[in-house]
């Protein structure tokens, strides 16, 4: 019974068995640390896409802020506008009005007076003359 040889484990038949085992091990180990780096890159660009969402979100509500401040502005100079527009329309009347008055003076009294004329600016705003000058922004104009 004990005259039989037992091969140990160095035999020429295990040999290829063990060196499959070993390859398909080490090809394990390799695709874990492969999917393993996988998941911290995408990790990594699902942590940038929500630190920039966010930032975009703090951009866009200073973008608000300002366009509410400046939307404000716009209010008061509009109405501003329309009280030297109202100005303007009572002194071009009241000009007219006493340049009436000088000519029924000046036929009444037979004098010569020099009643001036009222400008055709006056009597019509919104062709007044405007320097042509570019508008320039810059992006501080926004800054507040």
């Amino acid at each position: 019974m004990s005259s039989l040889p037992v091969r140990g484990s160095t035999g020429c038949q295990e040999s290829p068995l063990l060196g499959i085992d070993e390859n398909k091990r080490k090809r394990m180990l390799s695709n874990r640390e492969s999917a393993r780096k996988s998941r911290m890159r995408k990790q990594q660009r699902f942590d940038d896409l929500i630190s920039q969402a966010a930032e975009l979100k703090n951009q866009n509500s200073q973008i608000e802020m300002q366009i509410n401040l400046l939307t404000q502005r716009y209010g008061e100079v509009e109405s501003e506008n329309a009280v030297l527009r109202a100005q303007l329309t009572e002194l071009t009347e009241r000009l007219q009005s006493l340049n009436s008055v000088l000519r029924f003076l000046e036929e009444f009294s037979g004098m010569a007076m020099d009643i001036p004329e009222i400008p055709d600016q006056l009597l019509k705003p919104w062709q007044l003359p405007r320097p042509a000058q570019p508008i320039s922004a810059t992006a501080d104009m926004l800054q507040f």
